[in-house]
């Protein structure tokens, strides 16, 4: 809880205390020192909703290993334009990590994030093929050079044993980067929001924003103490809505005409997570496999090594259901409340479309723990359920927006809405999110913010070397720029 009232006004107030407000918050406070800025947090405590390790993949996503960004096209090639683009966001995000660190404005690197391989898995002819063209495409770009692979199951078995132990004969192909790495974004976003409140952001946990009302001098943010029940108000010259899926809401509640016609379609899941220290001590990769027909790119499944709070654990999933809460903490009338004139033609005509989503999370929904246990030994045939537990995973609310051909389309990714005068932004949307908040919120200060943007560009590109520039095309840059990320980082 903050110990003092707020100030009546901010030049600054961020709504949420996840990691992509704290990723704008601290680009503004490198900016612009003397901007006041307000951090209103609806939890006890930063990170907790979809940046807590536990409610997100905290793959550090730089589509090495994630298949869905890099699908097989109706020519039968994989185009790796997706994958890059990706791969070049994360590599803005690990610089903007490393000029943190340099400069002890957070903790050691190994509290947040650590060196880890990335690898596909997958079974059968038509995925091995897949696989193979897939790396060929990739391996032929600069960003993914390093890749490597192979259907060799004892070869496999080196790079992740579980994976081969056990298993039957049959065609398997996997490939990898050695390169990559898990991020614990909880305590990323913790450690960058300390930062805020050192230097002079203030920080209110437990406090809702309840509703967002334009005056002469851009918002009036109202807000609850949820341990008084006070409310009050306080006025901001920009808001940026980082509250997760309660966005939606409160970009609906703004009455900025950019939000009208989006909708949400909340996604929850489940993982097994594996209680067998030597077990967990066997596996050192973030193995992700295909997509089951129909299911949305965030059901994707995984067996992960994760470092959380800097204790080395193992899970798989996830398992998708279907929850109408938009936020792991929110409420069951989210979906419904969320229904506007304006999405409504969206939202139906998603449904219509999406048909094999919905035959999929039924069937996710109804799947029992040994069904869930026979998708685990798919992937690690060896696997004994009792050595596992259930947990539930955060919500994902994927975005429903306008089409102009289909009426409404259904969007894996990430959408930001900023209102036309540059006041108001926020985020909606999932994967790959919290791997790419840093490019994210570099091009929405570009946007809200373009009469002081030329002025920042100087400290955007000691913060992040390669800005303005794209490594992919300029091999000797990413060079420098990797050898010094994995440096400051300690990857190598």
């Amino acid at each position: 809880m903050s110990s003092q009232e707020p100030a009546k006004n901010y030049d600054v107030v961020l709504v949420g205390a996840g990691i992509m407000s704290a990723t704008l918050g601290t680009f503004i406070k490198q900016l612009e020192p003397s901007w006041t800025i307000g951090i209103f947090e609806n939890l006890d405590q930063a990170g907790l909703e979809s940046s807590d390790p536990w409610n997100n993949a905290g793959t550090g996503h730089a589509a090495l290993c994630e298949l869905n960004y890099s699908p097989l096209g109706k020519d039968g090639k994989v185009d790796p334009a997706k994958a890059v683009t990706i791969n070049e966001q994360f590599q803005v995000s690990r610089q903007f990590y490393s000029f943190m660190v340099q400069q002890g404005l957070i903790g050691s690197p190994k509290t947040f994030i650590n060196p880890l391989p990335h690898m596909s898995f997958v079974i059968g002819d038509d995925h091995a093929n897949y696989l193979r063209t897939r790396y060929e495409a990739l391996s032929a770009q600069p960003l993914f050079a390093t890749m490597e692979h192979s259907e060799d199951l004892a070869k496999i078995g080196e790079w992740a044993p579980l994976v081969a132990e056990g298993r039957d004969s049959g065609r398997v192909a996997a490939s990898r980067v050695e390169g990559g790495t898990d991020v614990d974004f909880g305590s990323l976003t913790r450690q960058l929001t300390a930062y805020l409140g050192t230097t002079g952001a203030d920080l209110h946990f437990g406090h809702r924003v309840t509703k967002l009302d334009r005056n002469s001098g851009g918002w009036s943010v109202g807000v609850k103490n949820r341990a008084t029940k006070q409310d009050f108000t306080v006025n901001a010259k920009f808001v940026f809505v980082g509250a997760g899926g309660g966005a939606l809401h409160l970009l609906q509640n703004s009455g900025i005409s950019e939000a009208k016609g989006f909708g949400g379609f909340p996604v929850s899941g489940q993982f097994l997570r594996c209680t067998d220290e030597n077990v967990i001590a066997r596996h050192h990769a973030k193995v992700y496999g295909q997509a089951s027909v129909g299911a949305p790119p965030m059901s994707v499944p995984h067996l992960d090594t994760r470092f959380v709070d800097g204790k080395r654990s193992l899970m798989f999933g996830p398992y998708a259901g279907f929850s109408t809460n938009f936020l792991k903490t929110g409420s069951l009338l989210d979906l419904p409340l969320s229904i506007r004139p304006h999405n409504l033609l969206p939202m139906l005509n998603v449904a219509k479309d999406n048909l094999s989503l919905v035959t999929y999370l039924v069937n996710e929904v109804v799947k029992t723990r040994s069904k869930k246990n026979e998708s685990l030994q798919d992937y690690y045939p060896q696997a004994m359920g009792e050595n596992w537990e259930l947990i539930t995973a955060g919500q994902r609310v994927q975005v429903i927006k306008k089409d102009p051909a289909k009426g409404g389309v259904l969007q894996f990714g990430t959408e930001v809405v900023t209102s036309a005068d540059g006041t108001m932004a926020g985020l909606l949307g999932a994967s790959p999110g919290a791997s790419t908040a840093a490019p994210i919120m570099v091009g929405l200060l570009k946007r809200c913010f373009p009469t002081h943007f030329g002025g920042w560009e100087s400290k955007i590109a000691e913060m992040i070397p390669s800005h303005g520039e794209k490594l992919n095309t300029n091999v000797k840059l990413l060079e420098e720029v990797t050898n010094h990320t994995n440096k400051v980082l300690e990857l190598a």
